[in-house]
C-alpha cells in the first residue's frame, strides 16, 4: 500500500536572477507545494513559465533565492554543497529531453555513471543492477553499443535506467517525450506508470503536452513563475 508521507516540501520559494541592466527577473514566485511518496505528478505550463526552473530547484541542481525546501526531512538551506551533492546523487534520478548520454561510453557504461561519481560505498552491486535494469527495459542486447547507434526510444530507456541505478526515491523527468515520436513517447510514459505502480517510485514530470500530463494523477500548473492550479 502506498504511503502519503511528504518527501518534498516547498514553502514560499522564490528564484530570482540579476540581469545585466541591473533589474531582477523573478523566475519563481512564492511557490508552495508538497510531493508525497508514491505520487505520479506533472508540472505543466507553456515555454518560459518557470517549470524547468522549478524542477531544477526541487532536484537540488539550483538553489532558491529565498524560501524553504525540505527533502526527506532535511532542510536544504542548512546543507553545504557536498552534502547537497550526496543527497542529490542518492535520492534523485534525472531524465532529460536530450537524453544526456555520453557517446564515447557504451550503454552499460552510461548507466553506471552515477555509481562512478558516488564517493560513498554502495550497499549493492552496481554492475548487477545495471544488467537487471537493461534486462527489464529491453535493452540488454545493446549494452555494448554506443548511444549514437541506437534509436531515440532506446536512448531514453537508457536514461531511465541510469536514473534508477542508485535506487532513488524520486525521479524528475524534464520533457522526457519531447524528442520522441508519439508512439515512442507513450511507451516511455507506460514505463513511468509501471515503475510508479510496481515499485512505488515517486515521479515528477515536467511537460507542456496536456495529453502526456493527463496520464499522471496530479497536475501542477505554473504560469509566469507562479502556481495557478494544483488538482491534488
Amino acid at each position: 500500500m502506498k504511503t502519503t508521507s511528504s518527501i518534498i516540501s516547498l514553502k514560499n520559494v522564490f528564484k530570482e536572477y540579476l540581469l545585466g541592466d541591473g533589474s531582477v527577473f523573478v523566475a519563481l514566485k512564492n511557490i508552495n507545494f508538497e510531493i508525497h511518496q508514491g505520487e505520479f505528478s506533472a508540472i505543466i505550463g507553456p515555454s518560459g513559465s518557470g517549470k524547468s526552473t522549478l524542477m531544477h530547484v526541487v532536484g537540488l541542481l539550483d538553489k532558491p533565492s529565498r524560501g524553504e525546501i525540505i527533502i526527506n526531512g532535511k532542510d536544504v538551506a542548512k546543507m553545504n554543497d557536498n552534502q547537497t551533492s550526496v543527497l542529490r546523487n542518492s535520492y534523485v534520478g534525472f531524465v532529460f529531453q536530450q537524453f544526456n548520454l555520453l557517446n564515447k561510453l557504451t550503454i552499460k557504461e552510461n548507466i553506471l555513471l552515477p555509481a562512478t561519481y558516488c564517493k560513498e560505498k554502495l550497499d549493492f552491486d552496481a554492475d548487477q543492477r545495471a544488467e537487471m535494469l537493461m534486462e527489464k527495459f529491453g535493452i540488454i542486447s545493446k549494452k555494448d553499443s554506443f548511444p549514437n547507434k541506437i534509436s531515440g526510444g532506446q536512448q531514453q530507456r537508457v536514461a531511465v535506467a541510469r536514473a534508477l541505478l542508485m535506487k532513488p526515491q524520486l525521479i524528475l523527468a524534464d520533457e522526457p517525450t519531447g524528442n520522441l515520436d508519439h508512439k515512442t513517447g507513450n511507451e516511455i510514459i507506460d514505463l513511468f506508470e509501471e515503475l510508479n505502480k510496481s515499485e512505488n517510485i515517486t515521479i515528477v514530470m515536467v511537460t507542456h503536452e496536456m495529453e502526456i500530463a493527463e496520464r499522471t494523477r496530479r497536475q501542477i500548473r505554473i504560469l509566469d513563475g507562479e502556481i495557478v492550479n494544483d488538482n491534488k
